[in-house]
């Protein structure tokens, strides 16, 4: 008989490179405001977002191709050492070619495996327990994940609802393989109600309709329960993190999970100040906002926590890479 011998896999998955791309048009939200009879003030005090990027002639690839760049970079390592692309979005136009593979090929990393993965605003924490899991299995020994989104394509500029909170960007990370964990078990699932499905779609040949009350009661009750069991599976206090990394969903919620948290020390990624609601980029971008503006030290812990359209949830404790500081430009 014959045996196919695997491949022994790693103890663990650390992350060692962050990039970030935010594209060069800012938008205020006084501009948006002004569509609606209202101030920049009035969206302010409701979501936290004073200005959001908009991209125009830059596409998902092309982003995520920036985002990735840096992010290798950061990690010391070339295209080349990448054996997996995973590319989490929900705003892709068409479904092939998948956009994974397109970045692969754009950075040079043109043996790799690729695909997308479509988890809407839990996608790039989807994508990391992905990233991880394969690394643990033998499977990879570096993995490019990237969230990536051009959100703004799918909203209605006459919608109040959706219009003042979203906008567009990519951010990328490195994993690699390690001798001691670096990312922690991740705790996700979905709400699989017929109602909780339909708090947030984008119909066939539509615009994105959000029940945006809805989904923040449902963000501000259930959410930080998922948070806190990704610290217990990850054998870590709250008062031990360094950073709360939620989806930048809007700030209110992002506020509210942190002071359910009860984490002292923790700095609150408010990303979302800048970037307005990025989907599955939302987190890596935060991430690299943390890092290149010292707000967090390299190797500190971070709590990712995604949330979002489905609906989904994921959340894991994570290291920071301990490498010197990004030094990404935030607006290339």
């Amino acid at each position: 008989m014959t045996v196919i011998a695997s491949r022994p896999g790693p103890v663990g998955a650390r992350l060692v490179g962050l990039g970030a791309h935010r594209p060069a048009t800012a938008v205020g939200s006084a501009e948006i405001a002004a569509r609606f009879g209202r101030t920049g003030e009035w969206i302010q005090e409701r979501t936290g977002i004073v200005s959001r990027r908009f991209a125009r002639a830059e596409t998902l690839a092309a982003m995520a191709t920036s985002a990735g760049t840096r992010a290798l970079a950061q990690a010391a390592c070339t295209p080349t050492d990448i054996d997996l692309v995973i590319a989490a979005t929900c705003s892709a136009r068409s479904p092939v070619p998948v956009r994974a593979a397109e970045i692969a090929k754009e950075l040079g990393a043109t043996t790799a495996a690729a695909f997308d993965l479509n988890a809407a605003c839990s996608g790039f924490c989807y994508a990391m327990a992905v990233a991880a899991d394969t690394i643990r299995a033998g499977s990879a020994r570096r993995v490019l994940v990237v969230g990536t989104e051009r959100m703004t394509e799918w909203v209605d500029p006459a919608d109040l609802g959706t219009s003042i909170i979203f906008g567009d960007g990519a951010g990328a990370a490195v994993v690699e393989a390690a001798d001691e964990p670096g990312i922690g078990p991740v705790v996700w699932g979905s709400d699989g109600a017929e109602e909780a499905a339909e708090l947030i779609e984008i119909p066939v040949g539509g615009q994105m309709r959000m029940q945006g009350q809805a989904v923040f009661r449902w963000a501000t009750t259930e959410v930080h329960l998922i948070a806190r069991l990704a610290c217990e599976r990850a054998g870590v206090d709250p008062s031990e993190l360094a950073a709360i990394v939620p989806h930048q969903a809007n700030l209110r919620i992002v506020e509210a999970l942190a002071r359910k948290l009860d984490a002292p020390k923790a700095t609150i990624a408010r990303d979302i100040v800048e970037s307005g609601n990025t989907s599955a980029a939302s987190i890596p971008l935060a991430m690299e906002r943390l890092l290149s503006d010292r707000l967090v030290d390299p190797g500190g812990l971070a709590l990712l926590v995604g949330f979002g359209a489905g609906l989904t949830y994921a959340a894991q404790v994570v290291r920071f890479p301990s490498r010197a500081h990004c030094t990404t430009s935030r607006y290339q």
